[in-house]
């Protein structure tokens, strides 16, 4: 059986991060009363943009990561990628939530990184 231990412990931690977003941007939701949409709350438009950011971007970094583990890469690259895609993320949100933007962009900046390295490696081991 494949064992991707990187990717597991990486996947693991970004599906408490998810859920924690979710509930987040649920409470939110419960306490102004806005069952759909964001209405003016720029609380809850906040909540709901970080969660839907991390929906767009973690998949497919977690897929390419699992590849680059499955296709036997070392482990230095593997916590490289799963580094910067957890601090990333984890950045990210404090930038949308507390609107640090210098966290925000970079981590955006280390979020696409991940992405790049792992296109980067997977087309350099295959082309």
């Amino acid at each position: 059986m494949l064992e991707l231990p990187v990717t597991s412990v990486t996947a693991a931690i970004a599906a408490i991060m998810l859920v924690i977003l979710g509930m987040l941007a649920g409470m939110r939701r419960t306490h102004s009363k806005i069952l759909l949409g964001t209405g003016d709350d720029d609380v809850l438009l906040r909540r709901v943009r970080a969660h839907g950011n991390f929906t767009e971007y973690v998949p497919t970094a977690l897929i390419l990561l699992a590849l680059t583990e499955a296709m036997g890469a070392g482990t230095g690259l593997l916590w490289t990628m799963a580094g910067l895609l957890i601090f990333g993320r984890a950045l990210h949100i404090i930038g949308v939530l507390g609107t640090v933007l210098p966290a925000r962009a970079i981590g955006m900046l280390m979020t696409l990184a991940s992405i790049l390295l792992g296109a980067g490696t997977l087309l350099n081991a295959y082309l």
